[in-house]
């Protein structure tokens, strides 16, 4: 099972260094980050699970960090914790009424806070079932279906992953980048369903991959269709200048975004637990 992710911005680095030790050795995975504008470039690429937010920042407060989060889709449901020195009423519903979903003061028991993360983190593995970005099956969802699968007669997966995503969102921004996994995530649905006649269950199994289930008789014909439609996409995607000169704003080598495309085929006796057939879908996106 892979380990929730906490993100702690504080800049006190007494603080920062004993909420790391102290959540790692919980097993969750944390990152730490002493200015807000850190905080919002971690966002870029990685969604955490749990933001633990200090409010006086030497940049920019807390308060704009947990509004700039907010104000964008894929980390408007990220929960957030204020931790704080300011013990004033009207900071406390400054910061919920911002939608933070809890406000601890310094000095804090860190045994109550610990309490207060892990409630929280389990409400979110509950909430957890669609992707922030696209709104398609994710998370415990994905497993639901696949366990389904596992036990049909016969079935077929097709599964996609989208590869340069990362360098195209450090050329163009997470909105662009964000866009594209939308748009992808559309195509994917509407081309299976054009081919196959029939709406198919699209999940994501992360960020840049998706997998779809199918009859085995259409899916050579949604793979070929869709594989088509995507590599045309691709150039869209691109502001014409960029493309026309083959490098970005910045003068750097335009940062290729590319398809890659596996399909696997089983029965009810193919595979015995969720993560195998998980783990088989991502193998038939590896590069041969």
């Amino acid at each position: 099972m892979t380990p929730q992710q906490i993100l702690i911005v504080e800049d006190d680095p007494n603080t920062a260094e004993m909420l790391m030790a102290y959540f790692s050795s919980q097993d969750y995975l944390v990152t730490a980050v002493d200015m807000g504008q850190k905080a919002l470039d971690f966002v870029q690429d990685t969604v955490p699970d749990l933001v633990v937010l200090d409010i006086r920042l030497p940049d920019i407060d807390g308060y704009q960090v947990c509004r700039q989060l907010r104000s964008q889709r894929r980390t408007s449901q990220v929960p957030i914790i204020f931790l704080t020195e300011r013990r004033e009423r009207i900071d406390r519903l400054v910061g919920l009424e911002l939608g933070a979903v809890d406000y601890v003061t310094k000095p804090f028991d860190i045994q109550e806070l610990r309490l207060r993360v892990r409630n929280i983190l389990r409400r979110v593995s509950m909430d957890q079932v669609s992707h922030p970005v696209t709104g398609l099956p994710f998370s415990a969802l994905v497993d639901e279906k696949l366990g389904e699968l596992l036990k049909e007669k016969r079935w077929t997966v097709l599964a996609v992953g989208l590869d340069g995503l990362a360098e195209f969102g450090e050329a163009y921004g997470f909105v662009a980048r964000d866009d594209v996994v939308r748009a992808v995530a559309l195509m994917i649905q509407r081309v299976a369903e054009e081919v196959s006649g029939k709406r198919p269950f699209v999940g994501h199994l992360d960020d840049s991959s998706f997998f779809l289930t199918l009859a085995p008789k259409s899916a050579s014909g949604v793979q070929k269709q869709l594989g088509s439609r995507l590599d045309e996409a691709m150039a869209f995607f691109y502001p014409r200048a960029d493309l026309d000169a083959n490098q970005d704003r910045d003068g750097h080598e335009l940062p290729q975004l590319t398809i890659r495309m596996g399909t696997i085929a089983g029965d009810a006796d193919s595979y015995a637990k969720v993560a195998e057939l998980k783990a088989a879908i991502q193998e038939s996106l590896a590069p041969s």
